[in-house]
Order: structure tokens, then sequence, then C-alpha cells
């Protein structure tokens, strides 16, 4: 009935059905890869990103990791958590926000004065939580701590009243003290005037005769640390600062060396051989804002979270360095005392 020069009709059915099956198997793999990639980019999207900007120490960034993984946070899978840890210098310190806020992170998080005035300086409108900051007020952080008002919120980590403490902590270990030193590092950012004016309360009820504080820029710190030994009755008021505390394992044996009394902020100090400290726990403050952290990344805005005042604070006495002053402790701040090194 055909012709016989038309080709089989069987022949050119399977040849039909080899390449239908080359299409669908290609079909299939661009299907697959497509899905893969967007599966990749979805996955990708669901990321959280934060910067951390710390001063001084990796036992922070432990902190707050491990706070981070307690919230229900996994960093490297659901979350990326970007660290720059600085010396308490300001132009490292700013040039670290600057790197950290080009990274474009979905919260920012500041710890100490010098990190969060580094950040703050960049005018970034990315919700900012900070930790170990002092008078966030009247630094324009914030509007109050009751209502933020803007993009920025946190945990305080001391109070301007302190000032006003660790006079009358020192003048109880070392009651014939008359000349106080306060050390800081006096940039802008660290705010040592509402410190200064609790301390300028006190003073005169307390007999301290002078007040000598850092000139220009932190190069003077070592300077008036040996000042002040040159007086009699000499002693220093460690003021927070991240200059001084990232540089604690040099500075506090230079304050022994010099047979100064001394009382600092935090107990860290005391570990590096300090005599006494009254402040906060680090480790509290900085889970607190982990928190806050924690419930931005949920959805929640920093004007509706109140910033956080310390309720707690820490007396600590090194009774090594005590003795090696010469210094009996009294017993009633002995059994004050939240931890006696011994």
């Amino acid at each position: 009935m055909f012709p016989k020069a038309f080709p089989k009709f069987n022949g050119y059915n399977a040849g039909t059905e080899r390449r239908a099956k080359m299409r669908r198997r290609d079909f299939v793999a661009g299907l697959t890869a497509y899905t893969a990639v967007l599966g990749a980019t979805h996955a990708q999207a669901l990321i959280r990103r934060v910067g951390v900007l710390i001063t001084g120490s990796f036992s922070t960034q432990n902190i707050f990791d491990m706070a981070m993984r307690e919230l229900g946070w996994h960093p490297g899978q659901d979350v990326q958590i970007d660290y720059r840890l600085t010396n308490g210098d300001e132009d490292s310190s700013r040039a670290d926000a600057r790197e950290l806020i080009s990274l474009n992170p979905n919260v920012l998080f500041a710890v100490t004065n010098t990190s969060m005035a580094a950040l703050y300086v960049e005018e970034t409108n990315i919700p900012t939580v900070f930790a170990m900051v002092s008078d966030p007020v009247g630094m324009h952080y914030v509007d109050s701590f009751a209502k933020p008002g803007r993009n920025i919120t946190g945990f305080t980590g001391f109070e301007p009243s302190l000032g006003s403490k660790w006079v009358s902590v020192l003048k109880e270990i070392a009651p014939n003290v008359e000349h106080i030193g306060l050390v800081y590092d006096p940039e802008p950012g660290n705010n040592s005037s509402s410190f200064r004016k609790a301390i300028d309360e006190d003073v005169n009820n307390l007999h301290i005769l002078s007040i000598e504080t850092p000139v220009g820029d932190s190069s003077d710190i070592e300077r008036l640390i040996v000042s002040v030994s040159q007086k009699s009755n000499g002693g220093l008021i460690f003021l927070p600062d991240a200059f001084t505390f990232a540089r604690r394992d040099q500075i506090v044996p230079l304050v022994n060396r010099c047979r100064l009394p001394a009382i600092y902020p935090l107990r860290s100090y005391c570990a590096a051989g300090g005599l006494l400290s009254y402040g906060v726990d680090i480790k509290k403050v900085v889970r607190g804002a982990a928190s806050y952290v924690d419930r931005i990344l949920r959805g929640t805005h920093p004007a509706d979270l109140p910033v956080q005042a310390p309720t707690e604070f820490e007396l600590v006495i090194n009774q090594p360095s005590a003795k090696e002053l010469g210094l009996q402790v009294p017993a009633m701040l002995l059994a004050r005392a939240d931890e006696v090194i011994e």
C-alpha cells in the first residue's frame, strides 16, 4: 500500500520516543536545579544577621554566643553573627563600626560606651542594642529610659550615683585618702561628667582635698597615676571606660607598683590584681541585652523596648592586694563583700 521508499513507521516512532525521553530528562534535571537554587535563596533570606562591636575581651563574645543559643538561635545556621573586637581606641572603633554597618545587619549590638559612640556617630537607622553604656539619655542615644523613641535601646551597666559609692568605699578601705585621681580615657564617648557630678557632691563631706583628672587624651592616664602616687595619701577611682578595661593587665600592675589604693568598676580588674571593685556582673548585662537582640530579630521595634538600668551590684575585694598595700580591710566591709579573692 505504501511506497517501498517510505521509512518504516516503527523505526520513526522509536526515534521520537528517545528524543522525548531526553527532553523529559533535561526538563526534570533543570527543574531540580532550579528548585535547589530557589530553596537555597529562600533559606539565605531567612538567615538573620547581627553585627557586634565589642571592646576588650573574647569572653563577652562567648557570653553573647551562648545567650543567643539559649534563646533558640543557631549561629551559622539561622543567624550570622559578625564580631569586631576593638581595644577601646576611638579611631579603630569607628572603622569597625563602619565595616559592620556596611554588612547591612538586621541588628547592631554595641558593648561599652566607646562602641556605642562609634556606631551612633554613623547615624545609621539599623536597630541597635547596647550594653554597659553609661547615661544613654545624656548621650542622646535615647529620649528616655521608658520610651527610647528611636532605633536604639539596651541595658546600662552603670548609673551616675555610683560615683558617690566609689568614693565612700575607697575611703572605707583606705581612710587616709585625701587626693583622688579619676582614671578614664577622656574621649567624648566615655561621658565621665555624670559620675563626676556625684563624686563632687560627696568629696567635701569625706575630707577629699583634691581631684585630678586626665588632660588631653588617653596618653595622659599613666602620667595621672604617677602624679597621684607622688602625693601623700593618694588614691584612684577608675570610671567605666573601654580603654582602661582593654588594658587592665598593664594598668593594674602599674597602680600596684605605685602603691595606690584604687577602686574599679568591674570584677575583671580585681582578677588582674586590683584592690577592689564595685559594679555590675557583665554576664548578666550582656545576657539581658541578648534578649533584646532576640526580640528585635523576631519583629519587635527598639522603641517598644524600655532601657533597662542595673538593679544589682557586686562588691569584690582582693585580699592579697590589700595586704601588699598594707591595708587592713574592715570587718564590716568584708561582711558586705559578694566575693573575697584569697
